[in-house]
């Protein structure tokens, strides 16, 4: 027995040093060749490290199918060879699912995922939405509500047709509702967990995440629709730049001349137009999962652009799991929802208590004719001498 015990202390004395030298004297060799706790840190965390001492370590199928008795890294995969083989995805595995999600059987890039949505992108959420709210009470409380200066007429004015306003409408009432059930998703396990309880959230989050999925499809048919009806009429022209230099008159002075939409509407439009359709496209990804891959072409285009200090110079992971392209997605997704939600609270208050006769526009289709000359002056010229020559016909 004493043999035996002196015989295994010489083979250690002598495979620990040789072991370390190989492996370069580094941490690693104290665990006997494992990962350290760091290593598996930035793993998860998405930061790149050099594991490939393990990563190559799968073994040898080909040979396996040769001879199945020789195990190991010379031989077929042993049952450690294996499970870093899995661990890698670089396992040849089948599966009888058809999805492209299904062979990948081990995938903890998600850690970093987690952490950011548990954490900044929730106070992304509150700073933005909060601090926008927050603006345009001082807005209103040091300007006030912007009033119709001269004297009303009494007549009004066609601003939008029946179909314009319902094009509007859905859009709006979609859009708050995908917004509630959103934020419901977001701050749920934050907010509504610790107020209510796992039970009542449950219920809660099964009914916000079917009317979420339900409703996104009539926000991007409201989308289409407003395209279509405004794009004409919000391409841009010289007078933008002049009632971008004077800031439309919201905070004093004269309006400056608009047409049917000024210059702050139309960035509203295209802001809509652009990151509503990614949503939309984003919104997509996560309804049919797994069946379009948004992001890793990007990257990979982006990496080969290869401009020093740009974020795409080489930077971006590619190629992506399926698992890492929804994550992407979801991530894209929220953080777009909320910087649009930002922009459209200042087209609410704008729309209702912050401008004087604004909201007859979309609720009721007709404006005062002095709110339209004051604060579309060439449109409301253009509508008044249409009118004029439709009666000198009639007469």
């Amino acid at each position: 027995m004493l043999r035996l015990l002196g015989l295994l202390a010489l083979i250690w004395s002598l495979a620990v040093p040789a072991f370390a030298q190989e492996t370069g004297d580094n941490t690693r060799a104290s665990t006997g060749g494992a990962q350290t706790l760091e290593d598996i840190m930035r793993r998860q965390q998405g930061i790149a490290i050099d594991d490939s001492f393990r990563s190559d370590l799968t073994g040898n199928p080909d040979a396996a199918a040769a001879s199945s008795d020789q195990l190991g890294t010379l031989g077929g995969s042993s049952d450690p060879d294996l499970w870093r083989a899995l661990r890698y995805d670089s396992a040849d595995i089948t599966t009888q699912s058809r999805t492209s999600a299904a062979t990948t059987l081990m995938q903890d890039g998600g850690m970093w995922w987690l952490q950011f949505r548990e954490g900044p992108l929730l106070r992304i959420a509150v700073y933005l939405l909060g601090g926008t709210l927050l603006l345009l009470a001082l807005f209103y409380l040091i300007r006030g509500r912007i009033r119709i200066h001269g004297e009303k007429t009494g007549r009004t004015i066609v601003r939008f047709k029946a179909i314009e306003r319902f094009g509007h409408w859905l859009l709006a009432s979609s859009f708050i509702v995908l917004g509630l059930t959103g934020l419901i998703s977001l701050f749920g396990r934050k907010v509504l967990i610790p107020a209510f309880g796992h039970e009542t959230f449950s219920s809660l989050a099964i009914i916000s995440k079917w009317i979420h999925n339900n409703i996104s499809w009539a926000f991007m048919i409201a989308l289409v629709i407003i395209f279509i009806a405004w794009v004409v009429h919000n391409l841009p022209d010289k007078t933008d730049l002049r009632w971008l230099a004077k800031a439309g008159g919201l905070f004093g002075g004269e309006h400056p001349p608009a047409k049917k939409f000024n210059a702050g509407q139309k960035l509203i439009f295209w802001a809509v137009i652009v990151l509503g359709g990614s949503i939309s496209l984003s919104g997509l990804s996560l309804l049919f999962p797994f069946e379009f891959n948004l992001f890793s072409h990007t990257f990979s285009t982006l990496n080969a652009l290869g401009v020093p200090g740009w974020v795409g110079a080489g930077d971006l992971p590619y190629p992506l799991s399926p698992q890492e392209e929804m994550q992407y997605a979801q991530l894209w997704h929220a953080l777009v929802s909320l910087i649009l939600t930002a922009i459209i609270f200042a087209h609410i208050y704008l729309g209702s208590v912050g401008m004087e006769g604004a909201f007859d526009a979309m609720g009721k289709g007709e404006v005062e004719e002095q709110w339209a000359r004051e604060h579309h002056s060439i449109w409301a010229q253009e509508v008044l001498d249409d009118d004029a020559k439709s009666q000198d016909k009639l007469t």
